[in-house]
């Protein structure tokens, strides 16, 4: 039987899939398509700053925490300097209370523990009401 899957609260909902691993990269992107949501990708958190600062606004950024060039810490902190309400979210495979209170501090919305799978990203969806249940 197929996983049933949550209804997006928005039509064409878009995110921003921000980590430089490109194996992550490609499962973030599949999870996504997976769930209808548009997505780009991106290496580092200066490029995360950089597509927001050329006009692309998107609903949710997930956001990988370790990265070269400007990691996730900085750029949420510079995305939220510029007025970027956008919901983001930190996927690390860092998760010890004091990094995560740091992440949270800096500005995000929420945090999950990589791998990302398809229940975690629900859970992130849900925890940031962008879904609502399929009855």
């Amino acid at each position: 039987m197929a996983e049933k899957l949550p209804k997006l609260a928005k039509a064409n909902l878009t995110a921003l899939v921000v980590d430089d691993n490109s194996v992550n990269q490609s499962i973030h992107h599949k999870l996504l398509d997976r769930l209808g949501i548009q997505n780009d990708i991106v290496c580092n958190g200066k490029e995360a700053v950089d597509a927001h600062s050329s006009g692309r606004n998107y609903d949710l950024i997930l956001m990988d925490m370790d990265m070269p060039i400007m990691n996730g810490i900085q750029a949420t902190k510079r995305l939220r300097e510029m007025g970027i309400s956008c919901k983001i979210a930190g996927v690390t495979t860092r998760a010890d209370e004091e990094e995560k209170k740091e992440f949270m501090d800096a500005g995000l919305n929420d945090f999950q523990e990589k791998p990302l799978t398809i229940s975690k990203l629900i859970s992130i969806l849900q925890n940031l009401e962008l879904y609502i249940v399929k009855t």
